[in-house]
C-alpha cells in the first residue's frame, strides 16, 4: 500500500463506485484510429534503462508499428520538460513533446501554468487517489526509494548510510544523478540527505541537504558530474545518488563489470513518484493517449515493474494475481520500503523551491 506521510491510502468505496469516463467523448477504438493516423508520439527525458523503458518503448511500438516513437533527449531532468513544452507552444513539429513523465511536484505546478490537457486513462480507478489529479490533468505512474549505487572495484567499504560519505576515504568518489537545479531525482536526493541530517521533510530538510553537500564539497568528497552507470563504470563517479530502481537496472546493465552494491541509506529513507501528463500543446494528441492507455495497461505496468519500479497500479495488480512471482522475487527486500517515507506533495515543492533556489549561493558545485 503507498504511504504518503505517515498515512496509508487506498482506493475509496466512493471512487470504486464511479464509472471512468474518457475525458473526451471517444472511444478507445476511435482514439487508436486516429493516433494511428497521426503516426507519430514524441516523448522526451525516457533513458532506455530507466524504469524499464527501452523494453516499454519496445512493446508500444511493437503493438502499435503504425506510429513512430520520436525520443527527445533521453538525458533530460523533469524542468527540461516542461521547459520543451513552453518552448514550443506553437511548434507542431518534432522538437513538441507530447507527454511527459516528471516528478509529483511538476504535476500540479504544470497544471496551474495551463501546459497540461486532462485525460482519464480506463485503468483510472486502480490508481491510488492521493497520487492523482482529480480532474486528469496528472497521474502516478511509478515510484522507488533513494540509493547509492557503488563500483566495488574502486570503493572497497560500501557506505551504509549518508554520514558514511563524509569519510575521506570516499574523496571524489560521490555524485547525483542529475543536476539539482532541474532534476528531480537529484532535488530530492539532497531532500533524503537533509532528512537524515535531521531535517523536518520540507523546507528545513532542503536546507539541510543544502548543507551536507556544502560539506561533502568542502570535503573534496562530491563530484559535480552527473552520475549514471557509464560514469560509474569508468570510475569517474564511484558512488551514485540514484533511484533503486535506476541503480537495480544500471546493475544489470553492467553485469559485475564493474562489481556493484545497491545500497538504501539506513537514515533519511526517501520515496519518491513520478507523475505522467499530456502537453496541452500535444502535436499527436490521441497518439499521448494512446501511450497513456499502453502505459497503464497491464502490459505497461508490468513492463515498468520489470525495471525494478513500483506502478501506480501495483497493489491492484498483485491483489488480482495479475503480477507473476518470479517478478515479484526480483525486487528488492519489502524491509528496504518499511521505513520509506513518501513526503506530501507541500512538502516535496518547499524542498524544491529550496534546493533549486540555494544550490549555488549554499553549495556552488556546477552539476553537468
Amino acid at each position: 500500500m503507498f504511504k504518503f506521510a505517515g498515512k496509508a491510502l487506498s482506493l475509496t468505496a466512493a471512487s470504486l463506485m464511479v464509472t471512468t469516463a474518457i475525458s473526451s467523448a471517444q472511444s478507445l477504438a476511435e482514439i487508436e484510429a486516429a493516433a494511428k493516423a497521426e503516426g507519430m508520439l514524441t516523448t522526451i527525458a525516457l533513458p532506455h534503462d530507466w524504469c524499464g523503458y527501452g523494453e516499454v518503448i519496445a512493446g508500444f511500438k511493437a503493438k502499435y508499428p503504425e506510429i513512430t516513437v520520436n525520443e527527445l533527449n533521453p538525458d533530460a531532468g523533469s524542468a527540461d520538460e516542461i521547459e520543451a513544452i513552453k518552448a514550443n507552444k506553437d511548434n507542431k513539429g518534432p522538437q513538441a513533446p507530447d507527454v511527459i513523465d516528471v516528478g509529483l511536484a511538476f504535476g500540479p505546478s504544470s497544471k496551474a501554468e495551463g501546459l497540461l490537457q486532462p485525460y482519464k486513462v480506463s485503468t483510472w480507478d486502480e490508481i491510488p487517489d492521493g497520487i492523482k489529479d482529480a480532474e486528469g490533468y496528472w497521474y502516478g505512474d511509478y515510484y522507488g526509494v533513494m540509493s547509492f549505487l557503488v563500483n566495488k572495484d574502486l570503493v572497497a567499504n560500501t557506505p551504509s548510510d549518508w554520514s558514511d560519505l563524509m569519510k575521506p576515504e570516499y574523496a571524489g568518489q560521490v555524485a547525483l544523478a542529475g543536476d539539482p537545479r532541474a532534476s528531480n531525482q537529484a532535488i530530492l536526493g539532497v531532500l533524503s540527505a537533509g532528512m537524515a541530517a535531521g531535517g523536518k521533510p520540507g523546507k528545513e530538510a532542503g536546507e539541510k541537504g543544502l548543507e551536507f553537500f556544502a560539506g561533502l564539497n568542502k570535503a573534496g568528497n562530491f563530484v559535480p558530474v552527473i552520475g549514471k552507470a557509464g560514469t560509474l563504470a569508468q570510475g569517474a563517479t564511484p558512488i551514485v545518488v540514484m533511484w533503486d530502481y535506476n541503480a537495480l537496472s544500471a546493475k544489470d546493465t553492467l553485469a559485475g563489470n564493474p562489481p556493484v552494491e545497491v545500497v538504501v541509506p539506513k537514515s533519511g529513507t526517501l520515496a519518491g513518484v513520478y507523475v505522467q501528463a499530456i502537453s496541452a500543446y500535444a502535436p499527436h494528441p490521441n497518439a499521448a493517449k494512446l501511450w497513456m492507455e499502453y502505459l497503464y495497461s497491464d502490459e505497461g505496468q508490468l513492463g515498468w515493474l520489470k525495471g525494478y519500479c513500483h506502478p501506480a497500479r501495483f497493489n491492484a495488480m498483485v491483489a488480482a494475481g495479475k503480477v507473476p512471482q518470479e517478478l515479484l522475487d526480483k525486487l528488492p527486500p519489502a524491509a528496504s520500503y518499511e521505513a520509506a517515507y513518501f513526503p506530501t506533495l507541500d512538502e516535496v515543492n518547499e524542498n524544491k523551491a529550496a534546493v533549486t533556489s540555494g544550490w549555488d549561493s549554499v553549495v556552488g558545485a556546477n552539476v553537468q
